[in-house]
């Protein structure tokens, strides 16, 4: 699929903006959406993995599952 971009440009020639169909520019949002969302999880997913990699080393008494549940 090819997209038609528009390119504005000022008195001295100088590309200022580009303009995009609003149809392609609303499918763009929605990719920018969901990378957005796969880096929130993929960050969320590290500082878990770390966390984890700490409390394995950390000689403090363990949390279960039960008692965290139960926290809730």
């Amino acid at each position: 699929m090819k997209t038609t971009l528009q390119y504005v440009t000022n008195s001295k020639g100088k590309t200022t903006s580009v303009q995009v169909p609003l149809s392609e520019w609303e499918k763009l949002l929605a990719k920018l959406k969901k990378y957005e969302q796969t880096l929130q999880m993929k960050s969320g997913l590290q500082e878990a993995f770390a966390e984890v990699a700490i409390l394995k080393k950390s000689k403090a008494k363990k949390q279960t599952l039960k008692e965290f549940l139960n926290e809730l």
